[in-house]
């Protein structure tokens, strides 16, 4: 990506460092950052950024003056002149506040740092909960584990103000390219677990015998934290399995009675707890849960399990299991920002695990159904259609992560698809589905470019997680209706085959489509929209 590094301090050393491997705009100086965005004529507008990076050290920005009136108006000055300056197809990064300065040593009042800390933090979120394209870089945090002794150097600073230490500066420099990958990268979405000397120390099953390591202290507490740690991935909509040879009923008498458990049945999404080999366990997994081998990472202690599954499953990460239980916890913590961490969290991140759960009380109601169509009439579906402009980050998520259900696989990223919902020849569709389990989420989303005589739908992605349940079916209806409503007489649909999206191969034939002549790898459907076939499904519309 093509990114800049703005401050109101010198930055010079930091833009070389990263200019080693990115793309960084040589900045005009420091001290004029919102001027240079203000300026359509400057360089960095010739440039074409991606990604802005805006460094602002509080202290200088206040001019030095800590009266908190003063500095709340001058906080609002800031951030009112920054958002003149925002432009959609860029993603802006703006640092949440450190105030560091010598004579802060010498004010009594104990609270006034982070009483102007707070002052830029809440204008800073207001910010971001404002524009879908401004993220938080989290520089108070780096300041806090290197400490201010290493953080900042005053010798540099009276020679070029070079506020910060070579040492920070690297900080700087890796949570910027963080960042960067960060915003360019699709997470993996399920972390399988084994028991046994992983999640505790020690058997369950030999628990009267031999108790399990699992307490507030000592290695008991190492194991309690790798827990937590993980606890906060399921929360941030990480989907947690268990894969394990155990006698099950042991295992789930464990995690659901143990006094120091963290991680509770309620927080995993699928268990695999047998005798089978663990691949065939996760390859299972896999199917159930609809997921690609390929959004999986899996922890193991036992070394020649996690061979197998290397062997056997190369497209599972398996993480690396460290000697010392010590270890655990900072193990985990790596693994989240390696593979797992996102640039935003949307509401269906957060309702992941009780989504999938659903799912599998859904598929139990399927084996016991008698026929599939009594199924789906069981199941109750309704689909209700979504204002596209409130769920941004959630589109965004559905275009770039689906991939079978996905017709013509178009990526976006988040501030060109806010260009889609601002563009008048362009109309979004986008679906939340529910059922007698429960919400399901917002699942769907189609796009229709109607900017030409016929309109074409450019990009239909559905979760996998709800396929094959003739909800597609009543989705097109709902879009060729409104077309029709508004006026126009035909529709055009598209698929572009890749390696994963076969299984809608067929999908706008099976609607009643007739297929046009392809051009390239593009394959053209049409229907006039007045003539379209009867089409069965067993989908109320809301």
């Amino acid at each position: 990506m093509r990114i800049g590094i703005l401050s109101n301090v010198n930055m010079n050393m930091v833009v070389r460092m990263l200019g080693r491997s990115q793309e960084v705009y040589q900045t005009e100086g420091y001290g004029n950052e919102l001027g240079i965005l203000l300026n359509p004529q400057s360089s960095l507008w010739d440039f074409r950024p991606q990604m802005l990076f805006l460094i602002e050290d509080l202290m200088e920005l206040l001019g030095h003056d800590i009266e908190p009136d003063n500095a709340k108006g001058q906080i609002a000055r800031w951030f009112s002149s920054f958002e003149q300056t925002l432009k959609p197809d860029c993603i802006y990064y703006v640092s949440d506040a450190y105030l560091w300065g010598v004579e802060l040593a010498a004010v009594a009042d104990g609270g006034c740092k982070s009483a102007l800390e707070q002052l830029w933090q809440q204008a800073l979120e207001q910010c971001v909960g404002s524009h879908p394209n401004v993220r938080i870089l989290p520089y108070r945090s780096m300041i806090e584990g290197l400490g201010e002794k290493n953080a900042f150097s005053l010798k540099t600073w009276y020679m070029g103000k070079i506020l910060h230490s070579t040492q920070a500066q690297q900080a700087i420099c890796q949570e910027i390219a963080t960042k960067v990958a960060l915003e360019s990268r699709v997470p993996k979405k399920v972390l399988l677990l084994d028991l046994d000397n992983t999640l505790w120390g020690g058997l369950a099953g030999e628990a009267d015998h031999t108790p399990i390591t699992l307490s507030e202290d000592h290695s008991g507490l190492a194991y309690k934290n790798l827990q937590r740690v993980i606890l906060q991935l399921q929360k941030q909509g990480v989907l947690l399995g268990i894969v394990s040879k155990n006698n099950r009923a042991d295992a789930m008498k464990m995690i659901a009675e143990h006094p120091h458990m963290v991680l509770r049945p309620e927080h995993f999404a699928i268990t695999k707890i047998n005798w089978e080999p663990k691949n065939e366990n996760i390859e299972a997994i896999a199917r159930e849960l609809n997921l690609g081998l390929d959004s999986m990472v899996f922890l193991d202690d036992n070394p020649s399990e996690r061979q197998l599954v290397q062997n056997m499953l190369p497209q599972v990460t398996v993480l690396d299991f460290p000697e010392h239980p010590e270890d655990l916890a900072p193990m985990m913590v790596q693994a989240y920002k390696d593979y797992f961490q996102k640039s935003t969290l949307t509401a269906e991140d957060l309702e992941k695990t009780a989504q999938y759960q659903a799912n599998a009380k859904r598929e139990e109601l399927k084996s016991a159904a008698t026929d599939f169509e009594g199924y789906l009439k069981s199941l109750e579906i309704c689909l209700i259609r979504e204002d596209a402009v409130e769920h941004l980050e959630r589109m965004t998520q559905l275009v770039n992560k689906t991939n079978q259900f996905n017709l013509t696989t178009c990526r976006y990223t988040q501030t060109q698809m806010q260009q889609t919902l601002e563009d008048t020849e362009k109309q979004v569709f986008l679906y939340r589905v529910e059922d007698c389990f429960g919400d399901s989420g917002i699942v769907a989303v189609v796009v229709v470019d109607c900017g030409g005589e016929t309109p074409v739908v450019e990009e239909f992605a559905m979760s996998c997680r709800v396929m094959g349940k003739k909800i597609e079916t009543a989705i097109v209806e709902d879009v060729e209706q409104t077309l029709l409503s508004q006026g126009y007489e035909a529709l055009l649909g598209l698929y572009i085959p890749t390696e994963k999206n076969q299984p809608v191969a067929k999908l706008w034939e099976q609607l009643g489509y007739e297929r046009l002549e392809d051009e390239g790898p593009i394959q053209r459907y049409r229907i006039v929209l007045a003539n379209g076939p009867e089409r069965v499904y067993f989908v109320q519309k809301k």
